[in-house]
């Protein structure tokens, strides 16, 4: 069967993109369109890059499985790679929506999808976001057209914190990547952690994209931690998880953090990544209708099981679009007052409540650790440990 999903890129010269954003900016089409467009901004390459592709494989699947259309109209999508930075970020979402897109979806870092909220915000286009985890993406009043139906810093790092608790851990020593999402979190964490009684006995921040971590490992083993917190993901935490094996931290130490660890991680890192804690985001093992389904067409359609960056994006995307569909309108407005305080009872992850005031999907939170496989599974995969109700790792939502 052909595919509606079509991958390109856009080259516009900058008058002409600016006059067809204009004519794109209002809050209604005239007419249908032929096709319904989506922009999509992730990261194909830099600290980030691990995600992106799998970002793609979860929305272009979530896409076949309806048949290729909304509203009657064949969907196409425009890939963009924005380099794990916001200024790429923000020229490809101008670019793809002066080429007519009626959403974005992405990004994959905290400052590319805050940067396109703006945009987003000030065109009145809506956009979707299932990795980016900055609380601040979804501050009450932050944007009308921007939702987040993947989890937020705030609820990992409570899990991280709790986990902290549960391990009845005493020292603690930090290692941040120098971005202002982690530091914000591990700022939360360093202080709650305190209130505890646990003595945080170090902390450095590295720069995004380190590939040197021998000194601070060496800080570390000279240390009387017993804990080391990560506030990092992507490549960074491939690279210090794997550098810490080397001279066996993870034997002596629990080493755990807020979003550091996924199957991704664990196959980049090998044997040594087994007993790292982590939350969890999307997982292909929890235990329902919907998403054993979606296991069994990914893997069929990709021979791979999903990483949480694709069964995210699935399950977002799938959640949007469905909506998009019940509202039998091309009116933008009319999408984006639907999706707020919508429900999805068969998410791949449980019930999930779009919270009208935020537009932050309230949801349950997971913590693994990272274990041998068993065939057909890769040969490490996140066990998860604990699951945690979203009254205990959410605040109340205030205006």
């Amino acid at each position: 069967m052909k595919s509606h999903i079509q991958a390109t890129s856009y080259r516009l010269a900058a008058g002409v993109g600016l006059a067809t954003a204009l004519a794109f900016s209002g809050n209604a089409f005239g007419a249908d369109p032929e096709v319904f467009k989506i922009g999509g901004v992730v990261s194909l390459s830099g600290t980030y890059g691990v995600f992106g592709d799998d970002m793609r494989k979860g929305v272009e699947l979530a896409i076949e499985q309806r048949g290729g259309k909304v509203l009657g109209k064949p969907i196409q999508v425009a890939w963009e790679d924005d380099e794990t930075k916001p200024q790429p970020a923000v020229q490809k979402t101008t670019r793809l929506i002066a080429d007519g897109a009626q959403m974005i979806f992405g990004a994959v870092s905290s400052a590319s999808s805050i940067a396109i909220m703006n945009i987003a915000k000030q065109r009145k286009i809506p956009h979707l976001v299932t990795m980016s985890a900055d609380d601040k993406i979804t501050l009450p009043g932050a944007s009308r057209y921007t939702f987040r139906t993947s989890n937020t810093l705030g609820m990992e790092q409570r899990m991280a914190l709790a986990y902290s608790k549960d391990q009845k851990l005493k020292r603690v020593y930090g290692v941040t990547a120098d971005y202002q999402a982690t530091r914000d979190s591990w700022e939360w964490y360093r202080k709650e952690a305190e209130k505890a009684g646990i003595e945080i006995v170090g902390a450095d921040f590295p720069p995004l994209g380190n590939r040197d971590f021998s000194s601070i490992a060496d800080k570390i083993a000279r240390s009387n931690a017993d804990g080391i917190a990560l506030f990092m993901t992507g490549s960074d935490s491939i690279t210090m998880v794997k550098q810490a094996g080397q001279v066996g931290l993870g034997k002596t130490r629990k080493i755990f953090g807020p979003v550091i660890a996924d199957e991704t991680m664990a196959a980049g890192v090998g044997p040594t990544s087994v007993g790292v804690n982590s939350g969890v985001r999307y997982h292909f093992t929890v235990d329902n209708a919907a998403n054993k389904k979606f296991v069994e067409a990914y893997r069929k359609k990709y021979n791979e099981f999903p990483s949480s960056a694709a069964g995210e994006a699935f399950d977002g995307m799938a959640w949007w679009l469905d909506v998009v569909e019940k509202t039998g309108s091309w009116d933008r407005e009319k999408w984006v007052e639907a999706f707020a305080g919508s429900v999805r009872e068969n998410s791949l992850e449980g019930r999930k409540e779009m919270n009208a005031c935020d537009h932050q999907a309230r949801q349950d939170g997971l913590w693994g650790e990272v274990v041998a496989g068993k065939a057909p599974q890769p040969a490490y995969v996140m066990k998860i440990a604990k699951l945690y109700p979203p009254k205990e790792i959410f605040e109340d939502c205030k205006q």
